[in-house]
């Protein structure tokens, strides 16, 4: 059994809406792609052909690793434990004398650090969780290990 992923509402549309993408119209321009390509003659030396069926292979593992996180996907709702950082939260903290940062703590597969989401199961999100504002949390990062504190959770 796999573990579950966890996904926001917003992030379980985003990738419903990206599989049926893949799974109709491209695949369907694949499809065609690779006719043309066949209709060519030779397949041995046909780049068009060797790069369609290239595209084919990524597009298919694609959509099979989408299949198989919205089939493990456990939806968070808004925070369940108010004042206690957890999936799903809002977080701000602030590390010394820098400015302060808000992270959406997500799921693995939602995770986008430049746009403020990060995974519950990076050094920072693992170090939040189960936080309360005022507490100090320690993360080992690749830019070495930093200390902050919980200004606010939402």
């Amino acid at each position: 059994m796999s573990k579950p992923n966890y996904l926001t509402p917003e992030g379980e549309a985003k990738l419903t809406a990206e599989l049926e993408t893949l799974k109709g119209p491209r695949r369907d321009e694949l499809a065609l792609r690779l006719r043309a390509a066949i209709q060519m003659g030779d397949l041995s030396e046909n780049a068009d052909y060797h790069k369609a069926k290239e595209d084919q292979g990524f597009l298919e593992g694609r959509i099979q690793e989408i299949d198989a996180i919205l089939r493990n996907s456990v939806i968070i709702e808004q925070t369940q434990a108010r004042g206690v950082v957890s999936i799903g939260s809002h977080v701000t903290i602030q590390e010394d004398d820098f400015d302060p940062e808000t992270y959406h703590l997500v799921g693995p597969a939602e995770a986008d650090p430049r746009n403020g989401k990060i995974s519950h199961e990076s050094p920072i999100g693992n170090a939040l969780m189960d936080k309360k504002v005022g507490d100090f949390a320690e993360a080992e990062t690749p830019g070495g290990k930093i200390k902050f504190k919980v200004v606010k959770i939402e």
